[in-house]
């Protein structure tokens, strides 16, 4: 069996820059073993696989470690090889997964992210985070990943936590965060425990940190930064009870996965 790959760099309209996501087109599923097993050969953040069904896709993420319920930037990347690749001629795509009804479109040549808020509630925990972070957050809070909020950008651009004491957390991913001077904030995705030890641009931390800064700083829209060491730029929106989640995508690569 021969299966078309495609790498794209997704929040980025540069090569090398933003967060690399495996794409495999399917005609029907392939057994969870075996899409685990390609995930773990591509040894990228996330492989995304899908499937059409009538008009729209059945979407499904797998990181080296396992398959998340979400995942932003592989889903970003799916919606350009579906439009550029593979003859879909609309500007808007809907998706089918885990977490309901997704819903990726075109405006301005960026592509957004249907995605659902996830408004966080605060958190407490009886684990030393100054231990792992480097610092006591101000803040904490907590949905399906953890919330810690600094006061200093340059402390988050600088961050070394530690993520072997990080994955005691028990949180699927750890999202730190900070006011930034040159955007409206900063942030930085760790998540050991889905086998990631730092995600380079993350869509599905955006559930959580655009409702949060949307009532810090009373804003409907913002630009967020997320200084990794290949960086990316998201564009975000609040919409009621769903967030918009934008950026762009470069191709990278395009092969084929031989299965005997």
């Amino acid at each position: 069996m021969d299966l078309k790959l495609y790498q794209v760099d997704a929040f980025t309209n540069e090569v090398f820059k933003g967060n690399p996501a495996a794409v495999v087109p399917l005609e029907d599923w392939l057994e969870d073993k075996v899409m685990q097993n390609i995930a773990i050969e591509n040894n990228l953040s996330e492989t995304a696989f899908f499937i059409k069904e009538g008009d729209r896709f059945n979407i499904r993420w797998f990181t080296p470690l396992c398959e998340v319920d979400l995942c932003g930037h592989a889903t970003l990347a799916s919606a350009h090889v579906i439009m550029h690749h593979l003859g879909h001629d609309e500007k808007e795509i809907e998706f089918k997964s885990k977490t309901g009804k997704l819903r990726v479109f075109v405006n301005e040549k960026r592509y957004y992210l249907d995605f659902p808020k996830w408004a966080a509630r605060p958190a407490h925990l009886n684990e030393d985070l100054a231990e792992i972070f480097g610092r006591e957050p101000s803040e904490v809070y907590h949905y399906r990943d953890l919330l810690l909020v600094f006061d200093d950008e340059e402390f988050i651009r600088k961050m070394k936590p530690n993520v072997e004491q990080m994955k005691k957390l028990k949180y699927l991913g750890c999202i730190v965060t900070a006011p930034s001077k040159d955007y409206d904030y900063v942030t930085r995705f760790f998540a050991p425990n889905a086998g990631i030890m730092e995600d380079p641009a993350t869509g599905s931390a955006q559930c959580t940190l655009i409702p949060y800064w949307a009532e810090r700083l009373n804003k409907s829209k913002m630009i967020s930064f997320q200084p990794s060491k290949r960086s990316g730029v998201i564009y975000c929106e609040l919409h009621g009870d769903r967030v918009y989640i934008g950026g762009y995508a470069r191709d990278y690569l395009k092969g084929d996965i031989h299965l005997v």
